[in-house]
């Protein structure tokens, strides 16, 4: 079975959601595979990936509000300080979401939803350079 890698990098502007759908979508194409799977993990422990709403911002803004509330910084019971305040809250919220997604391509196409992203999110405030793997996997 065919297996096609890309490793690509994506420069951070701090906490937020980064679209990365297109440079997934370019690595399937780059893949020569027609059908299988796409494997997208990022090599860190402070920012995920997740499949999100990618057609109006707002959900994106709400995302962030709502992970604010869910793992706020400055818990007093937090002891992993060391990089600033973000720092303990950013591993949680990695755990909470997922350091790699598998998306099924058919026809040398992601098998995404009308309204589905694939989507780095940023757990850190200050800017960041991160590494993402994608691995395209099937028959060509």
């Amino acid at each position: 079975m065919p297996v096609h890698h890309h490793i690509f990098t994506l420069a951070t502007r701090g906490q937020a959601t980064y679209e990365i759908t297109d440079e997934v979508a370019r690595a399937v194409r780059a893949s020569g595979i027609r059908d299988g799977t796409a494997t997208v993990f990022v090599r860190h422990t402070s920012c995920s990936l997740i499949i999100f709403e990618n057609a109006d911002p707002s959900a994106q803004t709400d995302l962030l509000a709502y992970f604010e509330r869910l793992v706020p910084e400055n818990a007093p019971y937090f002891v992993h300080t060391l990089e600033g305040a973000d720092d303990m809250p950013s591993h949680l919220r990695m755990v909470l979401t997922r350091t790699s997604e598998v998306i099924p391509v058919i026809d040398a196409r992601l098998a995404l939803g009308s309204w589905q992203g694939v989507f780095l999110f940023e757990h850190r405030r200050a800017p960041h350079r991160r590494e993402i793997v994608v691995t395209v996997m099937g028959e060509t």
